[in-house]
């Protein structure tokens, strides 16, 4: 959350909301902040994150799965930009390949870019955000300029958004697009528990299958063979002793 204050020195924080409350309550608090965009993050059993761009108040509005977080503080990246400056915004050529991508593109330029003449920032640029298209995600970086002739360094934060849904209004309305690769993470770690169980359970059907095919003898032993291992000449020594002896 910090750094995503740090990314956006236009901002307008609010409280949490509690849980009961239904997502439309975040149009009124956007109206009372006379805000007309909102991102919003949603915790799941404490390990799944959810984060909500939406258009407040007539939407459209887009869900995302945050996936692979590193925050500054983690990354530990050389690099240190003037704070509340203004970022250049650089997207990926398959963002014009699909309606959809073209619809989060006009989304995200309008949350991440700062406004010109904005009293909280800086009137240059010096940093850029990059959105890239790679396995049905929109991977997030951000990196520093360094020089004139676009020398670059990374500064973090990094995360990659896993698009759930579109709707047509702001947090609800009708579907316009649904994720037909995305699954969602309980289900994903139920499959492998599931994996995982259904490998303890081959095992133990190999080994019942070993035990009832395999048979009580494997073939007729004579306990006086064992005699008869040695010199050949010895053997019949023995061999004929034992007759005599019968």
């Amino acid at each position: 959350m910090d750094d995503m204050k740090k990314l956006m020195p236009h901002h307008r924080p609010e409280c949490k909301m509690e849980r009961s409350k239904n997502l439309r309550v975040v149009n009124e608090m956007c109206e009372m902040k006379n805000c007309n965009k909102s991102i919003l993050f949603e915790g799941r059993k404490k390990r799944d994150l959810y984060m909500w761009l939406a258009n407040v108040p007539n939407g459209p509005s887009a869900k995302f799965l945050v996936e692979n977080i590193y925050t500054m503080g983690e990354l530990k990246l050389a690099g240190n930009c003037l704070t509340g400056s203004r970022p250049l915004l650089s997207f990926d050529e398959h963002f014009t390949t699909h309606g959809h991508y073209s619809l989060l593109r006009e989304l995200l330029t309008q949350i991440f870019g700062v406004p010109h003449h904005h009293p909280k920032s800086q009137p240059f640029f010096d940093h850029v955000y990059t959105f890239s298209i790679l396995d049905n995600r929109i991977w997030f970086r951000n990196f520093q300029i360094l020089t004139e002739d676009g020398g670059l360094t990374e500064i973090g934060p990094r995360f990659v958004l896993n698009p759930v849904k579109i709707f047509a209004q702001s947090f609800g309305g009708d579907t316009l697009w649904e994720n037909p690769h995305y699954v969602s993470p309980a289900k994903y770690r139920q499959s492998l528990t599931k994996s995982a169980a259904n490998k303890y359970k081959n095992r133990v059907e190999q080994k019942m299958a070993q035990r009832t095919n395999k048979p009580e003898e494997s073939y007729a032993l004579n306990p006086t063979d064992e005699i008869f291992k040695g010199d050949s000449q010895k053997v019949g020594e023995i061999r004929e002793k034992l007759q005599r002896r019968r």
